[in-house]
């Protein structure tokens, strides 16, 4: 039962006005997939939810679009953009600037970034002479390596390469994972907005 799965039994007999926030917010995604339709758009929908009831909202909205439903989702929060959509539809100042799925969106913009650990001082310019072009190598405490640049396997291949020739092991060697908000954020700006 929606009412139930939302945690809205406690307040049943609660005028909406009474409600708190996140109780508001519940009731309007309850009222607005009642009856199971065809398509629901949902504005921010978890805004002012607890984690247990954000996660309910997810599970739900998972739900919605496993039955053939159509969701629009309007959303700030981009690990839920992320979580919930097939299709991503980036705006700014009112245009479109990317359009895709999240892992079309992920793979559009190139640029990700690789770290690893090894001796301090290592020769990061002869590194970049071996990286593929606009890549960018540092150390960002000692012995603690962040290069950035196409973060394919090529980037990977060839850092690998570089260590083996000098008798580098390169410890802990990760790729961080660029999310739907670094992609947000180069597409649009880091600065704030009016």
């Amino acid at each position: 039962m929606l009412v139930e799965r939302l945690g809205l039994r406690a307040a049943l007999r609660t005028p909406f006005r009474r409600l708190s926030g996140g109780q508001q917010q519940r009731l309007s995604l309850a009222m607005a997939v009642v009856g199971r339709p065809e398509l629901v758009f949902l504005d921010e929908p978890t805004s002012g939810l607890d984690p247990q009831a954000r996660r309910a909202t997810w599970e739900l909205v998972r739900e919605l679009k496993d039955d053939g439903v159509t969701v629009v989702l309007t959303t700030h929060l981009m690990d839920e953009a992320e979580q919930l959509a097939d299709q991503v539809i980036i705006i700014d100042h009112g245009r479109v600037v990317a359009a895709g799925s999240p892992h079309r969106l992920h793979a559009s913009q190139a640029v990700g970034s690789l770290r690893f650990e090894g001796p301090p001082g290592l020769d990061l310019e002869s590194m970049l002479t071996q990286l593929p072009p606009a890549s960018e190598a540092r150390e960002v405490s000692a012995g603690t390596y962040v290069v950035h640049g196409d973060g394919g396997p090529r980037l990977l291949a060839a850092i690998a390469a570089w260590c083996a020739a000098r008798d580098v092991m390169p410890e802990g060697l990760r790729t961080d994972r660029r999310t739907l908000e670094d992609v947000f954020l180069e597409l649009t700006g880091h600065e704030m907005r009016q």
